[in-house]
């Protein structure tokens, strides 16, 4: 290791000022601490050392958070598009100053290598310059002359008090997905990060809290576990809820919503395929696949967590070989190490849970071809590389969320057959395949059942310009992250019918 890689691995993140001792939570402009409640550690994942306490924040407190952006919200509404795209502006200026400084952060509480970190913050100030374009995006329709003297309209209009929900495994990308297309709509919002790694949310906050042109009480954040999700997910004064979790949790969110009268959008879980036909550019497949499955520890709801194996058995052999020995030589440790590939999953009851997972699938019948398992490393979090080989069709490593880095192998004799096995998992979240031909390409693209699809790409992700769309479990709601689906999710149509005398 040189003396830059040396000195970047240990160059620490600077704690939010927010969360120097215990996380605090925004109100109206505010830093404020939870009284009374409860708290949780906020720990680095490759040492297991205590970075600072997290308030499990109770219904007053997320009452006092809702009630701050009630407040502040008409006037914001009010505020002219323009005015508000040239706030989010600023706000891209400043993550963009900020931007090194996030990704550490993100590394320090979340684990993930800094690449993966500084490709996650860049992917969020892409959300920020997408939803700039404001003005152009809220436009909307008219028809006039209709009948005599009748003219028609079609405007968008905020919603009002928006709850955004986001889990652990992408603590920057994913607040930044949901906030600045809320606010751009004239919308004032109140975040909820996961507790087991706030501190980029919370830096993201001080950060927006900081832009003088937006207003306070229109970005506030609290701190807090299931029960806060729920205070938000009760609470009159929320309008619409953004969330992505696991498919359970998604499934809970969109029920409380409905019952409530809310709008949501809840993104759930995935289990990826990724198609491996016999003519796949072999260096290109075998890297695409590796950082699919095992990018972030297979801690990404875009991991691909099955290899669809295609052809004769020595080609499916061959691939799975090529697989392997890239596998076994990718290098597991602290994300902020530079010669790191697999970084620890977010705590040590992760990685319990998934070598639990490869336990029972070994104990069904699947073949461990390479075990990833090494004791947890310092911090207790550690998981290498672990590749699974058949097992039962319907058992959990090839069915189910694993959500670490475990690439379970499915064999199948040609497209058609691989289509089908994939299009029979509940979810659809995205899909991969990897060929040379035009004509399987095009035929997977088209017949595949998920809402993103990669061709030669192990991580189909979508830019902020288009929707993140998964079908199926994937999603509960019908309108998606990002692009002009988050502008149909954060405002309401309001249609105008005029006759002047």
């Amino acid at each position: 290791m040189t003396a830059d890689s040396a000195s970047a691995a240990t160059v620490p993140a600077a704690i939010p000022a927010a969360a120097t001792d215990r996380v605090r939570n925004l109100v109206g402009g505010e830093w404020v601490v939870p009284a009374g409640v409860a708290t949780v550690p906020t720990a680095d994942p490759a040492t297991g050392a205590e970075l600072a306490e997290v308030p499990l924040s109770g219904a007053a407190d997320v009452g006092a958070a809702v009630a701050a952006a009630g407040a502040a919200q008409p006037v914001w509404a009010a505020t002219s598009p323009l005015d508000r795209a040239r706030a989010l502006m600023a706000l891209r200026e400043a993550l963009v100053a900020e931007r090194e400084a996030l990704a550490r952060l993100v590394t320090l509480d979340m684990g993930k290598t800094l690449a993966d970190a500084r490709a996650e913050v860049g992917r969020g100030i892409e959300s920020v310059e997408a939803a700039t374009a404001i003005p152009h995006l809220l436009k909307g329709e008219a028809l006039t002359g209709v009948a005599r003297g009748v003219d028609v309209e079609l405007l968008r209009q905020p919603v009002g008090v928006v709850a955004a929900i986001s889990p652990f495994n992408f603590p920057a990308m994913i607040p930044l997905w949901f906030l600045p297309f809320a606010i751009g709509c004239g919308n004032a919002i109140v975040l909820k990060p996961s507790e087991q790694d706030p501190l980029a949310a919370v830096r993201i906050a001080e950060i927006a809290n900081a832009v003088e042109a937006i207003p306070a009480g229109v970005v506030n954040l609290v701190n807090g576990g299931r029960d806060a999700v729920n205070a938000l997910l009760d609470h009159p004064g929320v309008d619409a809820v953004s969330f992505v979790g696991s498919a359970a949790t998604a499934r809970h969110v969109a029920s409380r919503a409905v019952a409530t009268g809310k709008r949501f959008q809840a993104l759930g879980g995935a289990k990826n395929s990724l198609v491996v036909m016999p003519d796949a550019e072999p260096a290109a497949m075998v890297e695409g696949v590796l950082g699919s499955a095992f990018g972030a520890a297979g801690q990404r709801c875009l991991a691909g967590s099955v290899a669809v194996l295609v052809g004769q058995p020595a080609e499916q052999d061959g691939a799975l070989e090529a697989l392997v020995a890239g596998a076994r030589a990718l290098t597991v440790g602290a994300g902020a190490d530079p010669a790191t590939d697999v970084c620890p999953l977010i705590g040590p009851a992760s990685r319990e849970r998934v070598e639990a997972e490869i336990d029972a699938a070994v104990a069904a019948g699947a073949r461990l071809v390479l075990d990833g398992r090494r004791g947890g490393g310092r911090g207790g979090a550690e998981l290498g590389p672990t590749v699974l080989d058949g097992g039962p069709p319907e058992g959990r490593a090839l069915r189910e969320e694993l959500f670490g880095p475990v690439l379970s192998v499915l064999r199948a004799p040609d497209l058609n057959a691989a289509i089908e096995w994939a299009n029979a998992s509940r979810y659809g979240n995205a899909a991969v395949i990897f060929t040379a031909d035009g004509g399987a390409a095009r035929a997977f693209r088209t017949r595949i059942a998920a809402g993103m699809v990669g061709v030669n790409v192990g991580v189909a992700a979508p830019v902020a310009w288009f929707p993140f769309s998964g079908w199926n479990d994937s999603i509960d709601g019908d309108l998606h992250a990002n692009g002009r689906d988050a502008v149909e999710f954060y405002t309401r149509k309001k249609v105008v019918t005029t006759r002047w005398p």
